[in-house]
């Protein structure tokens, strides 16, 4: 007992040591120790040391430390956790934009496993599985008190295979369960088309080390589709989980010229940080409505919330998630890292939206439309028989398939709906004001 406790004070007092000279290489400050916990190091060696001697199974040294140290890091945040070889491969791999599994962001809640949101066009979205939903159950186990990290690496595997998942939603009185077989989950993270009149529709699924730039070569590619002109964009951020906190940055860069964008404040100097727009707009000052949902968090936040700040952007749909913290992922020994919290991020007038969310400008919920069909179709001149024709010829081909398109995607979704309504008025507005000016200068 006495040299189990002797070994921890060892390790303590190392890692504090390791602690504090790190501080110093990276902060260039000296950083004073605090002074050890001896008696709760004491009964952390005799807890050791009974599971050790009288646990009814032998237990693998390396198991137990595993464990204190996952255990440390649960008392913290939902965010804070260890990853081992194996789980940090998946976490680079959902950087790079692919793995393999179900297509699914969850996060701890009260002892339960909450989904953020299933990714687009994976095997999570397609079976109807919406943000908010509680996983109960994965082929069978249940998640009680389970980590997040686990159940991800449980929704992953071979690629073909059958997962069940077990799920609690709001208004549902039984479980649900859904039969879901794992895939390639390529992570596009930008989506684009015309919704009409100069109006361009972005969908950024989730911010990856490349997204910035996508973005404005997605926008440049839009540009050049429509004789250089782009008289207004819908951003999509809804159910983006968020990622890489410079791909934030470089969003929010692309349509401000200047101020900042997004600041963080934690305990160590290294993470207290500023991060600030540079000149150019890629939109020329074209109005910008950003839709945002309960998944839309971390990174879609911060782009949601500089530019909302900076009045560069119109916020339209229902609260975000709430996440307010950045973590760093810092190498343990071995191939292990840490994903530790350690920092609070702040928009630029200060608002820390931990817990609390973007509220959006305009509050709208999703609904179902009608389409016109279903309520009976409106009688025209055109349709009178033998009225008289137009002149005008038809519109080529492309226009119309754009059209089309545009519709399709209008009628399944009521708040892109109205954000394309909002844009349309703003630029009606904005070609009337510029016609009286106009006429003001010729008088």
């Amino acid at each position: 007992m006495a040299s189990t406790i002797k070994r921890l004070i060892v390790i303590g007092l190392m890692c504090q040591f390791y602690f504090s000279t790190s501080l110093m290489a990276a902060d260039e400050v000296i950083t004073e120790p605090e002074p050890l916990p001896l008696d709760e190091l004491r009964t952390l060696a005799e807890v050791y040391n009974r599971i050790k001697s009288t646990y009814v199974e032998k237990v693998d040294d390396h198991d137990l430390i595993k464990g204190a140290i996952a255990g440390m890091l649960d008392s913290l945040d939902p965010h804070s956790t260890f990853l081992d070889k194996e789980s940090y491969g998946n976490l680079q791999d959902s950087s790079a934009g692919q793995y393999s599994g179900l297509g699914i962001e969850v996060i701890p809640e009260n002892g339960l496993i909450k989904i953020i949101t299933p990714i687009d066009d994976s095997p999570a979205s397609h079976a109807g599985i919406l943000p908010g939903d509680l996983i109960i159950r994965i082929d069978n186990m249940p998640l009680r008190n389970i980590k997040a990290v686990d159940a991800m690496e449980m929704m992953r595997g071979e690629i073909g295979e059958n997962v069940v998942l077990s799920i609690r939603r709001v208004g549902e009185n039984e479980l649900l369960e859904f039969n879901l077989v794992r895939e390639i989950i390529r992570l596009s993270s930008i989506q684009s088309q015309w919704l009409g009149k100069g109006i361009a529709y972005v969908r950024i699924t989730q911010f990856q080390s490349r997204t910035g730039y996508d973005l404005t070569d997605e926008i440049e590619l839009l540009r050049e589709q429509n004789e250089g002109k782009i008289e207004g964009l819908v951003l999509d951020l809804r159910n983006n989980p968020g990622g890489v906190l410079m791909a934030a940055k470089k969003v929010s860069d692309a349509f401000l010229n200047e101020g900042l964008i997004v600041s963080t404040k934690g305990r160590a100097d290294s993470t207290n940080v500023e991060l600030s727009a540079s000149k150019g707009d890629v939109l020329y000052g074209a109005p910008l409505i950003i839709l945002i949902n309960s998944g839309s968090a971390s990174a879609a936040e911060i782009v949601a919330g500089a530019l909302q700040d900076h009045n560069r952007a119109i916020i339209m749909g229902t609260r975000s998630f709430g996440k307010g913290s950045v973590q760093t992922l810092m190498p343990i020994t071995g191939e292990a890292v840490l994903k530790l919290t350690t920092a609070r991020y702040f928009t630029p007038s200060g608002r820390s939206i931990q817990g609390l969310g973007i509220i959006p400008d305009i509050e709208v919920k999703q609904a179902e439309i009608v389409s016109a069909e279903d309520e009976g179709k409106d009688i025209f001149e055109a349709d009178l028989k033998g009225s008289l024709s137009n002149e005008n010829l038809p519109k080529p081909t492309s226009e119309i398939d754009d059209e089309k398109k545009a519709q399709a995607l209008l009628n399944n979704d009521f708040q892109l709906s109205e954000a394309l309504n909002l844009l349309r008025g703003i630029s009606i507005l904005s070609l009337k004001s510029e016609r009286k000016s106009s006429l003001i200068e010729e008088h």
